[in-house]
């Protein structure tokens, strides 16, 4: 009897994997707003999600091992991450479209790095942070003496599938929340969150505290995506950055292609880097709705920035003479990054920083 269903799990899997993996590839290359995984070395993070993904299929999980393993973006977009692994059946037989699918996979997907031991810790009630944008997940039962947990009043049935020093993955027993596809047109908000209890916004208010901006995120992502003068140059300031705006919250950046002969620490450097960042996260849209002459302050106290509007029929928007030619390449919550044609001008300028 078992025998002869071996293999037919396998059409529709691969059917829906290979949809969800066509969407997420058109929509990056559209879109090129990929929030790329947070890794030192790219031959770390991939031997990373190969290992996991290894460890998904040893356990039955060949669904989320492949996506995992050929689309690790979907879930490594932190330096840390626990992955609730969801059953083959459950998602092969979804109709749900892939653009939900993949906000599904996210909802299972926390960006702390919570083995089962430290899963046991935590307080009945406890709401831990997703991936998916204002959705959490809860603790909603402990037994200490099964060893086991229920989140979102679903069983953790494949504990520590995968551990290492950035990840953990745990199989559960069906997905977290149910979708019904005739509320699709909800997007975000059908997915049903728990309410949190004291406790756990405890537990939110930390992570908050710990990372007000997602600094060593932002370097590796504009190092390993074509960035890296920018990247090198923020990474040299960055102490300077979290001892001058210790109550920074979010931010925008603007990356040049390059630094010129800026390579090295120096106050011309500090200052050229500091002069490309906002201290407040403003959109590609934000920006565009700001009247001409409007002026933005940066982390250079004494200087501004000015709007200018945009360069002619589609052009881009245009910020002390220079082109906004890649707006939102990577956001969060927290920080935008516009890519920019060129450097902007801050060596004639005479007002330092800090003053």
């Amino acid at each position: 009897m078992a025998h002869c269903c071996t293999g037919s799990w396998r059409a529709p899997v691969y059917f829906t994997v290979s949809v969800i993996l066509a969407f997420i590839a058109i929509s990056t290359s559209m879109h090129s707003k990929t929030e790329q995984p947070s890794s030192p070395t790219k031959l770390n993070f991939h031997e990373l999600s190969l290992n996991a993904s290894k460890a998904l299929r040893k356990a039955g999980f060949n669904v989320m091992a492949t996506l995992l393993q050929v689309s690790p973006e979907i879930f490594l977009l932190s330096p840390n991450s626990t992955i609730f692994a969801i059953q083959d059946d459950a998602i092969s037989n979804s109709s749900l479209p892939p653009w939900l699918l993949r906000n599904l996979l996210q909802y299972h997907t926390s960006p702390l790095n919570l083995p089962m031991k430290d899963l046991l810790k935590k307080p009945r009630g406890s709401c831990l942070p997703t991936l998916h944008r204002q959705k959490n997940i809860a603790i909603t039962n402990i037994d200490f003496k099964e060893t086991t947990v229920d989140i979102n009043n679903v069983s953790v049935t494949h504990p520590d599938v995968f551990l290492a020093e950035t990840i953990s993955v745990h199989g559960v027993l069906e997905p977290f929340s149910s979708l019904d596809p005739e509320d699709v047109h909800q997007g975000w908000n059908s997915i049903q969150a728990p309410t949190c209890n004291a406790m756990s916004v405890l537990v939110s208010d930390a992570v908050k505290s710990t990372n007000m901006v997602e600094w060593s995120w932002i370097v590796r992502l504009l190092s390993s995506n074509g960035f890296v003068p920018f990247a090198i140059g923020l990474n040299s300031v960055l102490e300077e950055i979290l001892k001058d705006y210790k109550g920074l919250n979010s931010v925008t950046i603007f990356a040049p292609p390059n630094l010129q002969s800026l390579t090295s620490p120096s106050p011309l450097l500090k200052r050229t880097v500091w002069f490309h960042i906002l201290p407040q996260r403003l959109t590609y849209n934000e920006l565009t709705a700001l009247p001409a002459g409007t002026l933005l302050m940066t982390l250079v106290r004494d200087l501004s920035l000015e709007v200018a509007g945009t360069a002619g029929f589609k052009g881009g928007l245009i910020i002390n003479g220079i082109e906004i030619v890649a707006p939102d390449i990577f956001t969060s919550k927290k920080f935008t990054v516009h890519g920019i044609s060129r450097a902007f001008e801050v060596a004639d300028q005479v007002a330092a920083i800090g003053t």
